[in-house]
């Protein structure tokens, strides 16, 4: 492959990525975030690795814009109906980070049910005498309610089934899938019955503000709530009021809305609340398989071979009649 294409990713990929993309292309990576250093820079590129959102207009700003590659599974991040609208082909990484993700929502659980994070604050600042009223509950025998059925969210229910026998009940938008031990319910049932309840969905019209008032007021007083999706499927203002009557009792979050969390955020006010800066995702294993899944399939596309994952596949015929007038 000669190096015709010229290739550019919004944020660095791992250096065994970038050093893969170099052999075959002009690849750099987008100097700074700022929509202005993006604009200038995509508007000769022809193929973009994406970690970070894309203004909705960005596209408009890129005639030879071939191929888009998500760093990750979540197209919100992506403008895809303009894209598709372009004939520039769009991809993403299904696998890449279902472990860590995986890991990390039971990671959050266990640490919820067993109140680690407070109490580690409160001995701290207690001493010994916080171990006095220290009330935990333990995983095994009880109920995960997982919104959203995908991959990561049948892997999470895998897990805790197997580590602590837990019955799991399933929710979601589409038409149910073969999921073997998932009871397929519905929401305001999933949040009635659920000791644990994982969030897992995209963020979509239908999905955005979907926790609120009336689903957090039907929880079991002990239960808690794990955000490790998207930050826009959860009403945040009900979100608090809801921990300060107990309902959840406690949440771990990993994403929000807007990103980054501002610094005066209410959120980081809120004793029973574990929050983490949108890293679900991102152990080592995981940041490696998403850069070097993300360059393969960059790779692929402008080979003008179908990726593990085309979002758009009813460009694929104009895509490549777009490839072959570049060659």
């Amino acid at each position: 492959m000669s190096r015709q294409f010229r290739v550019i990713a919004t944020n660095p990929l791992h250096p065994d990525a970038e050093a893969l993309l170099r052999q075959s292309y002009d690849y750099e990576p987008v100097p700074d975030s700022s929509p202005g250093t993006l604009k200038r820079w995509i508007a000769d590129a022809d193929g973009i690795i994406v970690r970070t959102k894309l203004r909705d207009d960005i596209f408009d700003a890129a005639p030879r814009l071939l191929a888009c590659v998500r760093h990750g599974v979540g197209l919100d991040f992506i403008p895809v109906e303009n894209a598709t609208q372009k004939g520039i082909a769009v991809a993403n990484l299904l696998e890449a980070n279902k472990q860590a993700v995986v890991e990390y929502v039971v990671g959050s659980a266990l640490l919820l049910a067993r109140r680690l994070a407070v109490t580690d604050q409160r001995f701290r600042g207690e001493g010994w005498a916080s171990r006095a009223d220290y009330g935990g509950f333990e995983l095994a025998g009880k109920t995960l309610g997982i919104v959203g059925c995908g991959r990561i969210g049948r892997a999470v229910g895998q897990a805790m089934r197997a580590a602590f026998n837990m019955t799991v009940l399933g929710y979601d938008i589409t038409e149910p899938t073969e999921e073997g031990g998932i009871e397929r319910v519905a929401l305001k049932d999933l949040f009635a019955r659920s000791d644990v309840i994982t969030l897992h969905m995209p963020s979509t019209p239908a999905t955005r503000g979907m926790v609120g008032k009336r689903l957090l007021a039907v929880m079991r007083p002990d239960a808690v709530l794990i955000n490790a999706a998207r930050g826009d499927l959860i009403d945040e203002a009900a979100l608090l009021e809801g921990l300060e009557k107990g309902k959840p009792s406690a949440a771990a979050i990993d994403v929000f809305e807007p990103e980054p969390l501002q610094a005066d955020s209410s959120l980081l006010k809120v004793p029973n609340l574990f929050l983490t800066p949108h890293i679900a995702g991102g152990t080592t294993e995981s940041a490696l398989r998403m850069s070097m899944q993300s360059a393969d399939a960059m790779m692929t596309l402008l080979k003008g071979e179908l990726p593990g994952s085309l979002v758009n596949p009813i460009i694929w015929q104009r895509y490549l009649e777009r490839l072959r007038s570049r060659r």
